[in-house]
């Protein structure tokens, strides 16, 4: 497992793409966030607003370009032919794919942080300024808080099983551009979906099954019983979707390039 990871760092160490993906993640979350916190104030906001998951606002954007990353990985060797390369060095298929998801996903992983930090810390500067002060029962965000802790580390796990989910999906397809396809339609176009469902009992259903709806659910940190599901079981959901996205693009790996 060792010479793997070694291996799959090196490449991704010495390729410019993944490199510009994680610095594009951090600062369109970032910019994001940013705008949505610039443009809301205290004096034209509905009551109780989820300052938290305001200040992620950008996670929404951010997880497409870590989805982009995760299909990259794999997908690109699919694409130039260096695939055979990677396999004939390392033949055991699950052994790959393996040592591909901690590569990526310790990268996510610090960059998320980064991200999600850099958020939070634009939510403490710019609120304030906005209304959003203790004279109007909005505390400072804090990292002491436990619903914003909670937040925060969540956002970073979601980024990661995003990077994941499309990391298994490419391996299954093969193709970068059907891999990025699918991904951005499960996390954009499912819960568009489950909105114009006329059934309000099939809605919340749909909303409890969509990656993003569900996985999600882990920054909302106000009227949490209004939410389809719990904070840590959206995330839960998330995470099978990837394991199922890892295991089926593991048996492809395995059955068709064996």
């Amino acid at each position: 497992m060792r010479p793997a990871l070694h291996a799959e760092w090196t490449k991704l160490r010495t390729v410019a793409g993944p490199s510009w993906l994680l610095l594009a993640t951090v600062a369109l979350t970032v910019a994001l966030s940013a705008l949505a916190l610039a443009g809301e104030s205290y004096a034209n906001a509905d009551a109780g607003v989820d300052l938290p998951k305001l200040s992620l606002t950008g996670i929404y954007l951010g997880q497409a370009i870590v989805a982009i990353l995760g299909v990259v990985v794999i997908g690109s060797e699919y694409g130039f032919g260096m695939i055979r390369i990677t396999l004939a060095a390392v033949p055991r298929r699950w052994t790959v794919l393996a040592a591909k998801a901690v590569v990526v996903g310790g990268l996510v992983l610090a960059t998320g942080t980064i991200a999600v930090l850099a958020c939070l810390l634009a939510g403490r500067l710019i609120l304030p300024g906005h209304g959003f002060t203790a004279a109007h029962d909005y505390a400072l965000l804090s990292l002491a808080h436990g619903s914003t802790l909670r937040a925060a580390a969540g956002s970073v796990l979601y980024l990661v099983l995003i990077a994941l989910l499309s990391l298994g999906v490419a391996a299954a397809v093969r193709s970068s551009a059907a891999a990025i396809g699918i991904v951005l339609g499960l996390l954009y176009l499912f819960p568009i979906i489950a909105a114009v469902v006329p059934y309000p009992h099939w809605q919340r259903h749909l909303q409890q099954l969509a990656p993003m709806t569900a996985g999600l659910a882990i920054e909302v940190t106000t009227n949490l019983r209004s939410l389809p599901i719990g904070p840590w079981a959206g995330l839960g959901v998330l995470a099978a979707w990837s394991t199922a996205a890892l295991l089926v693009g593991g048996l492809v790996l395995r059955l068709r390039d064996g």
